[in-house]
C-alpha cells in the first residue's frame, strides 16, 4: 500500500450497491459493438477499478463469450470479487481477477474493451495513461469511463474543510483528493479526439433518495472517506471525533425529507471508440 492509499471495506461499498451501479449500467448501454462481434470470436475486456466485482459481472451479461479481467489494487476488493464472480461464465465465457495500479498498468494483450467506473479520480495524471490504453485498443476498439463530478458538493468540501482545521490538520495534510481529482468533460472530448477517437462525452446529476439515518455519511464511508477513516485508525478518539463533526455539518447540508434524504451525485461519462489502424 502507497501513502495515502485507503485500506478498503467491500461490505460497505456494496451497502449503496444499487445507486453505485446506475452509472455503470447507463455507460455500459452507451457502448457500441466491439470488433469482436463483427469477427466472429470472444471479445478481450478488461475492467479498471474492478472493486468487489460486481458491476464487472455486468460486462459478462452484455457480452457472454468474452474473456474479461478485472484490476484492482485492493486485496480485500479482489478477494471478494474472486469469491463471488470469478471463474467461467454462463456464455462459454470467462471472468478472472489480477492485481494492478491504473498509475502504470498496460494492456498484455490487445482488447476490445477497457472500461473503469469510478476509478481513475483516485489516479493523479489519469489523462496522461490514456494513450498507452487507446493504443493497445483493437482498431474499433473502445475505451469507456466514468468519474465522480461532485467534488464541490458539500460531501467532499466539508470533508476537505475539515480536515484542513487545526485539530485534524496534523493527521490529514495531504491525505483528501482535491477539487482537480477529475477533469471537465470539454478537457476529455478534447483529448480523446487528440488519440485517433470518436468521443461521446456527458454528464448526469443523479439525485439519489437514500433511506436511513446519517445515510450520506454512511455512503462516503464505503469510498470518499476511505482515506480518513485509514489515517486516523491508529488514533481511535481522534478518528471518532472527525466523525461526530463531519456527521453534523452533513445532517445540515442533507437534511431528510419525508421519504428520505436526496443526496445529488454528478458524474462525467466518456465512450472512446479508436477508429484509427
Amino acid at each position: 500500500m502507497t501513502e495515502h492509499s485507503p485500506a478498503w471495506d467491500p461490505a460497505q461499498y456494496l451497502r449503496h450497491a444499487d445507486h453505485r451501479a446506475r452509472p455503470f449500467t447507463d455507460l455500459l448501454a452507451r457502448i457500441p459493438d466491439l470488433p469482436a462481434q463483427r469477427q466472429g470470436r470472444p471479445p478481450r475486456i478488461a475492467d479498471l477499478g474492478c472493486g468487489p466485482g460486481n458491476v464487472t459481472a455486468l460486462l459478462a451479461a452484455r457480452w457472454p463469450t468474452a474473456r474479461i479481467t478485472g484490476y484492482d489494487t485492493s486485496r480485500e476488493m479482489l478477494d471478494r470479487a474472486e469469491a463471488e464472480h470469478a471463474g467461467p461464465t454462463p456464455g462459454g465465457g470467462r471472468l478472472d481477477f489480477a492485481t494492478a495500479d491504473a498509475r502504470t498498468w498496460t494492456p498484455a494483450e490487445p482488447c476490445d474493451l477497457i472500461v473503469s467506473n469510478a476509478t481513475l479520480q483516485w489516479v493523479p495524471g489519469h489523462l496522461d495513461r490514456f494513450a498507452d490504453w487507446v493504443a493497445a485498443l483493437r482498431p474499433g476498439g473502445t475505451f469507456a469511463f466514468q468519474v465522480p463530478g461532485n467534488f464541490t458538493a458539500p460531501s467532499h468540501s466539508l470533508m476537505r474543510e475539515l480536515a484542513d482545521s487545526p485539530r485534524y490538520r496534523h493527521r490529514l495534510a495531504g491525505v483528501l483528493r482535491h477539487a482537480d481529482a477529475v477533469h471537465t468533460p470539454g478537457t476529455y472530448l478534447q483529448h480523446l479526439t487528440s488519440l485517433g477517437c470518436t468521443a461521446d462525452v456527458w454528464e448526469t446529476t443523479y439525485l439519489h433518495l437514500l433511506p436511513g439515518e446519517d445515510p450520506v455519511l454512511d455512503w462516503v464511508k464505503g469510498t470518499g472517506l476511505r482515506p480518513v477513516l485509514t489515517a486516523l485508525a491508529d488514533e481511535p478518539e481522534l478518528r471518532e471525533a472527525f466523525l461526530a463533526e463531519y456527521t453534523d455539518a452533513l445532517r445540515a447540508a442533507y437534511p431528510p425529507g419525508p421519504h428520505g434524504t436526496v443526496f445529488p451525485f454528478r458524474r462525467i461519462f466518456a465512450v472512446a471508440r479508436r477508429t484509427d489502424g
